[in-house]
């Protein structure tokens, strides 16, 4: 009904609309863009046949954007590192290309934290990203261009990375949807900083979008080979998930109480899901839970099995440059005068604190290997968990400072390696975004997925900023 090259060009024409108050996109390309889409038609009008087309390129000109730490060939690959400003990339990481080869069109690349570290999208290089539903309020982090692009209907797809919740924050902050897969099925190639040592089993490359239907299509590209390790194509009845719920992570010290507010949204998933499904959702206390925080720091400073290191976050700062000394830059920023923001300085500085706990650590991990079984064992095969995607609504811009732990909602499962789907459900009273993280067991991700699709029917999904 429509041609690729009217598509992008609505596309181009909201970003540039939109772009100014948000600043999402940080470097665009809409001309190899528009190109491409008239490409697109010329194929089409050649018609090798639908079902063809459908078979090899499942993407066949659908627009997309990409956070800034992949590399897309011929855009910026800083990661918000002032050092790095003149580095572009000369390929394209592997989901990139992978969606490219599906006939996705890139429109650009957006922004992140420095380092992918932070779950405010700020940085010396780009500035900040703004919530499109308040721009006083935070995108989130580390993927809050994509988040931010996507709830302001600026493209179709992104895609994101999470290592501590960095798909997830951002797309509940926006109100959109965003999958963290099972641990090392979609390859992490192509983005920096990329994983090194234990963190290789931590960090996930996945989808983010507006609509849940799009989650398992563009996750499937993504997976490429990988794909059959996750059930995609079993049918799912959802009568017959065993339902978990679990209303906060039991009190820790080092974390916000979760928003009355997002308690009501999570009490009204489980009351709908009981009623429409005739099915018991068991409540769940899960003590380990509490040192969530505690528990993805000791396993994100561990060694991995081969005894290597984990890479040390001052050294990534130093890249392209000088050694980074934390003090020394806190001193720096104190005046003024530091490339850092301060939350990655801060990040530097407690690395080092860190280093002097060894044997509380190993506890740690300990504990965080245990939980994993637990939670193994309550979800199994048919089960699926929900929790609060962060303890409060998006805060206003620097106030993560006084909080900076909070994304421990999200952190403890890349730790244990289990897929998670971030799910909106509608608005609050301020016209922000609600919405609940979806947990099962790995490689069950078409668990998450479905019930993603179902919550989307009952709850609304996205809602357009503006429109309240």
């Amino acid at each position: 009904q429509v041609t690729c090259i009217e598509v992008v060009e609505a596309y181009v024409e909201r970003i540039k609309e939109v772009n100014p108050l948000i600043n999402a996109v940080v470097k665009d390309r809409f001309e190899e863009a528009l190109q491409e889409a008239r490409q697109v038609d010329k194929l089409l009008s050649e018609g090798p046949g639908d079902d063809y087309l459908e078979e090899k390129y499942p993407l066949l000109g659908v627009p997309i954007t990409v956070k800034e730490a992949f590399s897309l060939h011929g855009m910026p690959n800083t990661s918000g590192l002032v050092n790095r400003r003149n580095v572009i990339a000369t390929s394209d990481a592997t989901v990139v290309s992978r969606l490219k080869q599906a006939g996705a069109i890139p429109l650009g690349v957006t922004n992140c934290s420095e380092l992918c570290m932070w779950f405010e999208s700020s940085n010396r290089v780009y500035g900040r990203t703004n919530n499109p539903y308040d721009l006083q309020r935070i995108a989130g982090g580390s993927s809050g261009g994509e988040g931010g692009v996507l709830a302001a209907a600026c493209s179709v797809i992104g895609v994101g990375s999470d290592i501590g919740g960095s798909i997830r924050m951002p797309a509940f902050f926006n109100g959109v949807f965003g999958h963290k897969p099972t641990t090392g099925v979609v390859p992490n190639d192509g983005q920096f900083p990329n994983a090194l040592g234990v963190r290789t089993s931590f960090l996930c490359t996945g989808p983010m979008c507006r609509y849940a239907e799009d989650l398992e299509p563009v996750l499937r590209v993504m997976a490429g080979p990988g794909v059959s390790k996750l059930k995609l194509n079993e049918k799912v009845s959802l009568e017959k998930i065993k339902f978990h719920c679990m209303d906060h992570d039991g009190g820790s010290v080092f974390v916000s109480p979760v928003d009355k507010e997002l308690l009501q949204a999570q009490k009204k998933v489980v009351e709908h899901i009981e009623s429409d499904l005739g099915v018991q959702v068991q409540r769940v206390a899960i003590h380990k839970m509490k040192y969530s925080f505690q528990i993805w720091s000791a396993m994100m400073s561990s060694k991995d099995s081969n005894g290597q290191e984990a890479q040390r976050f001052t050294d990534l700062l130093g890249d392209h440059g000088k050694p980074v000394w934390p003090l020394w830059e806190l001193m720096k920023w104190l005046v003024g005068m530091s490339s850092h923001t301060f939350p990655a300085i801060a990040l530097g500085l407690t690395e080092k604190v860190m280093d002097l706990n060894q044997s509380g650590n190993a506890k740690l991990v300990s504990m965080g290997k245990s939980l994993q079984e637990e939670m193994e064992a309550l979800l199994g095969q048919d089960g699926v968990l929900l929790y609060p995607s962060h303890p409060t609504i998006a805060p206003k811009h620097h106030s993560p400072i006084c909080m900076p732990f909070n994304f421990a909602y999200t952190a403890i499962f890349n730790v244990l390696g289990l897929p998670v789907t971030q799910c909106p459900l509608g608005l609050g009273s301020e016209g922000l975004p609600l919405g609940i993280q979806l947990v099962a067991a790995a490689y069950n991700d078409h668990l998450t997925l479905a019930v993603a699709r179902y919550l989307e029917k009952a709850f609304g999904g996205w809602v357009l900023p503006g429109k309240v």
